[in-house]
């Protein structure tokens, strides 16, 4: 039975600025929540966002005000083993809050593949990989710096994927700081961007046209996320992927893209999605269609990004890696002991659940009063 659901926030401080095209952020605002059952088994869940209001329709704080007044009510004294039946009567009454979805169908999940004993993955019909290549975003919008960063990580053996955070500036500084980095890295490397609906779809003709004849791999939610046709053409273009994030806010968004050929790729996001089975939902849409998958990131910390690896790991397709380095750009580490990442992999936790375990004398020092 479900006896408590607790949402507690944690305002870490990021290693450095991490600039978007629509919010800078310096601190990251960890949204966790804990279910704990009366066979006494706990369960972790996160919904962690990016930029406030800025981003998405959802904040730390509305995700928080509406689990504890809204969603916790209608679990507590559940079973809490029946997830589907949980999950079902949450997405009946509610409206609209992914995040908060999520975060409580991963916390459901996570208790009951411990009460198994068996690693949530295998839950969700088994993995397929027990390590995730992962990029890493270059985002402090300084050529040089973002330059030795990347080098710095490919010297560590952590990423050879760099994805740049691009839209704020003139079309042509972003290109022209964009191929600088391409040109410094070479061939070896793959350089991405993602333009987070900066741009109109003439911007992007121009944009894209350049980054495309400069080696750039893949071109990350260009327009905003409901002109579909404008996407759809500038996919039907260019020879260079384009990439749906934004536009994707679970599986009937994913079946309608398809149907209009709007996108080469499909940023998973278990947040975005509105939990981890709409987002396995979002990937056989997409392997049905023939569109490649990208697992994507809200900048979770350890809890929500081990949660995202348990997914990604159970998919056949996952042509362009992934984006779990979350917790590597904080400034304090939230679990016991932190996720593996090594040479350019994370590696999936395989023990029960999510695999990992919330340090919480630092969760209660850390957590906003």
């Amino acid at each position: 039975m479900i006896q408590q659901i607790e949402t507690i926030l944690v305002d870490v401080p990021t290693i450095r600025p991490h600039k978007l095209s629509v919010a800078t952020m310096n601190t990251q605002t960890l949204v966790l929540v804990r279910i704990q059952c009366a066979d006494g088994i706990t369960g972790w869940g996160e919904a962690t966002t990016i930029g406030g209001l800025n981003y998405g329709e959802e904040s730390p704080e509305s995700i928080k005000t509406n689990i504890d007044t809204h969603i916790a009510p209608l679990l507590i004294g559940m079973e809490a083993s029946q997830v589907a039946q949980a999950m079902a009567k949450i997405r009946k009454i509610i409206q609209g809050n992914r995040f908060a979805k999520c975060a409580i169908e991963t916390a459901l999940l996570d208790a009951q593949a411990r009460r198994l004993n068996i690693p949530l993955s295998e839950l969700l019909g088994g993995r397929v990989r027990q390590a995730l290549p992962v990029a890493w975003t270059l985002a402090s919008g300084d050529t040089a710096k973002d330059i030795a960063e990347a080098e710095k990580m490919l010297e560590l053996r952590r990423h050879r994927i760099f994805k740049l955070k691009i839209g704020a500036r003139a079309v042509a500084d972003d290109v022209a700081h964009v191929l600088a980095i391409k040109k410094a890295l070479g061939d070896t490397v793959s350089v991405r961007v993602d333009v987070n609906q900066a741009w109109s779809e003439m911007d992007a003709i121009n944009g894209i046209a350049a980054l495309e004849a400069g080696g750039i791999d893949l071109i990350e939610q260009p327009v905003k996320a409901h002109q579909h046709q404008a996407l759809a053409r500038l996919s039907s273009r260019f020879a260079v992927a384009t990439m749906a994030d934004e536009a994707l806010h679970g599986p009937l968004d994913a079946y309608h893209l398809a149907t209009q050929h709007a996108a080469d790729v499909y940023a998973v996001k278990i947040t975005q999605s509105g939990g981890l089975i709409p987002a396995m939902q979002v990937a056989t849409v997409a392997q049905l269609a023939g569109i490649s998958l990208y697992g994507g990131t809200m900048l979770e910390g350890g809890i929500g990004t081990a949660a995202s690896a348990h997914v990604f790991s159970t998919f056949t397709d996952l042509a362009y890696g992934t984006e779990l380095f979350g917790p590597l750009l904080l400034t304090e580490e939230i679990l016991r002991e932190p996720l593996v990442y090594q040479d350019f992999m994370l590696q999936v936790p395989d023990t029960p659940g999510l695999g990992v375990e919330p340090d919480l004398e630092k969760l209660d020092f850390m957590r906003r009063k």
